[in-house]
């Protein structure tokens, strides 16, 4: 099974005055190509810290990572860039789009840094992505024309346009209600039995068994690793939700 990330004696140190935060202390860590993977833990645990460095926007103050057989230390800050671009995708709590544009444009985004591609080309494969999360039908819509689950839905298609090797979501279901967040989580598991590799950091239990492998961090430190025994069926959940009427 080939190793997508792998993470060995991972330190991380923040200097506040003359105060040090040891963020991380030591992790060792690995993601295999094709897993779904959930981290969690506690606010200040060092999960966030670990997703910012697996996702290249940061960098660690010992060990090593290493994101499908690149070392990112020895890399400078465009490389780490060109890196992000091009091996990662990335699905944000708050949806991060743009709001004067629409659903399409926002997809477009991280193709425009690739100059190899053109524009032609940079518009089919966002299509492809909208229509990947079934949004088809909404590619003109701007954000405040679109619900918080649709929304999330373009950031998906945002993060798959550059068809990434690990797809990194940070809280991604919390800003939606119980059914929309199942809806979403029923669109990563498609993803995943498609092969795509994803890590998403939650602290709800329940979002959570819907992956296949949880990490449970504390203290900057992994207090256990759980294989997850009975997954949740993300599309089961949704049919046992009633539909509440307008």
């Amino acid at each position: 099974m080939k190793k997508l990330i792998e993470i060995v004696k991972l330190k991380k140190d923040y200097y506040v005055g003359e105060v040090t935060v040891r963020a991380l202390r030591g992790v060792d860590m690995v993601v295999n190509e094709g897993e779904f993977v959930a981290i969690m833990g506690a606010s200040g645990s060092g999960k966030s810290t670990m997703l910012n460095i697996i996702g290249c926007l940061d960098k660690p103050t010992d060990g090593n990572y290493i994101l499908d057989g690149i070392g990112i230390s020895e890399l400078n800050k465009n490389e780490l860039a060109a890196l992000r671009n091009r091996k990662l995708g990335f699905v944000f709590q708050t949806y991060n789009l743009l709001p004067r544009t629409t659903a399409l444009e926002n997809v477009e985004l991280p193709l425009l840094y690739n100059a190899m591609i053109k524009a032609k080309e940079r518009r089919e494969r966002a299509i492809r992505a909208l229509e990947s999360v079934g949004l088809g039908d909404r590619m003109h819509h701007k954000p405040n024309q679109l619900s918080g689950g649709q929304q999330q839905r373009v950031a998906i298609a945002r993060s798959l346009v550059n068809d990434p090797v690990v797809i990194l979501a940070d809280e991604a279901t919390g800003n939606l209600d119980t059914r929309t967040s199942y809806e979403i989580m029923a669109l990563f598991q498609e993803l995943n039995s498609k092969g795509k590799t994803i890590v998403f950091v939650t602290h709800e239990p329940d979002i959570a068994r819907c992956t296949s492998r949880n990490v449970i961090f504390k203290d900057g430190l992994i207090l256990r690793e759980n294989v997850v025994h009975d997954i949740i069926n993300a599309l089961e959940m949704l049919a046992s939700i009633p539909v509440e009427e307008d």
